[in-house]
């Protein structure tokens, strides 16, 4: 599954690369963005970044701490003046959404 990006300060590349070194503390070594649980990165003129993300189940013990870390590593991009993170579980989260490589590293394949 690809991230919908709608980048009006051309940016999100530096954001994706900042969204890749969080982890589920569950699922390491796999990023968040490997593991597909970005879906959206949104940036718009007056510096705002909104990042879409799910976890992956409703009841994720550590759902604070990652969108917390998200929230810090989008605010700390060059660009950035302010970070939204929006959780949602519209689609649910499925191990299809893995990129390759997250399932190489964590056995599923």
């Amino acid at each position: 599954m690809s991230i919908i990006i709608l980048d009006k300060l051309n940016i999100a590349p530096a954001i994706q690369e900042a969204l890749e070194t969080v982890y589920d503390p569950e699922l390491k070594p796999a990023n968040i963005v490997d593991l597909g649980l970005v879906y959206e990165i949104i940036t718009k003129e007056n510096g705002i970044a909104k990042v879409v993300m799910t976890l992956t189940a409703p009841g994720c013990p550590v759902a604070g701490q990652i969108m917390d870390e998200v929230q810090h590593k989008v605010a700390a991009v060059p660009g950035v003046t302010e970070a939204l993170v929006e959780l949602t579980f519209d689609p649910p989260w499925t191990k299809d959404m893995m990129s390759e490589e997250a399932k190489l590293e964590l056995g599923f394949l």
